[in-house]
């Protein structure tokens, strides 16, 4: 499980890609998404810095940068490849 801000988890293999809220066919995604129930507004009420894209085509919005999230993610699989061997 990877923290994406403010006491929320997403699984981590579930992470299809992350990216920034600011282009515009990334607004449109979110928007279809909401739309259709199947956006998830993990930002605790704050600004939406990172859009996470699941494998079941989910959109979670999170209040940490993208950066932030892939860091958190690559030392989550580092250690779980730790953990195999």
């Amino acid at each position: 499980m990877i923290n994406i801000g403010y006491g929320n988890y997403i699984n981590g293999t579930r992470i299809l890609t992350i990216v920034r809220p600011d282009a515009a066919p990334t607004k449109r995604m979110v928007q279809f998404a909401r739309d259709n129930g199947q956006c998830i507004d993990a930002t605790s009420g704050r600004k939406c810095k990172a859009v996470i894209v699941t494998t079941g085509m989910q959109v979670v919005l999170s209040a940490l940068l993208p950066e932030t999230i892939a860091k958190r993610q690559n030392s989550s699989n580092e250690q779980e490849e730790g953990d195999l061997l």
